[in-house]
């Protein structure tokens, strides 16, 4: 009869700790390409799981952080980081936002100066009898 072997787990070696950490640093860092809006390191997608695989396989070949990301939008294009670079081609994705927040700002000023620069068209002889009308003392004159 066979019996299993004892295995040990063997401590992780101080380079693969350090290695670890980058990995988790830039998997946070990093966007999932399949997955709205998670990153590679919350992400289950197989494209995720292939990806980490590329980035601990950098971090194995002694690149530096810059240089895997740079690889990675290289490849996939600046979709893949969370912080694109302030470029021709990601200036939409800066300018939009604060664009918007001013144009609303604008709008929400205007509707405001409108509001306080109406007159008040209230005719007081209708008010009056608007007013007696309500509390019920016109006094049996019927309005209609």
């Amino acid at each position: 009869m066979l019996q299993p072997a004892a295995a040990k787990v063997a401590a992780p070696a101080a380079s693969d700790v350090a290695a670890n950490a980058r990995l988790v640093e830039l998997s946070t860092e990093l966007r999932c390409l399949v997955c709205q809006n998670e990153s590679l390191a919350s992400s289950r997608a197989p494209l995720a799981e292939d990806l980490r695989r590329e980035v601990r396989e950098r971090i194995a070949a002694g690149d530096s952080n810059p240089q895997i990301i740079s690889h990675l939008t290289d490849r996939y294009g600046d979709f893949v980081t969370y912080r694109p670079p302030f470029k021709a081609r990601t200036l939409l994705l800066w300018l939009l936002p604060p664009l918007l927040l001013l144009i609303g700002l604008f709008l929400l000023l205007q509707q405001i100066r409108r509001r306080k620069a109406a007159p008040s068209e209230v005719d007081p002889a209708q008010l009056a009898a608007l007013r007696a009308e309500f509390d019920g003392t016109n006094n049996g004159k019927d309005t209609q």
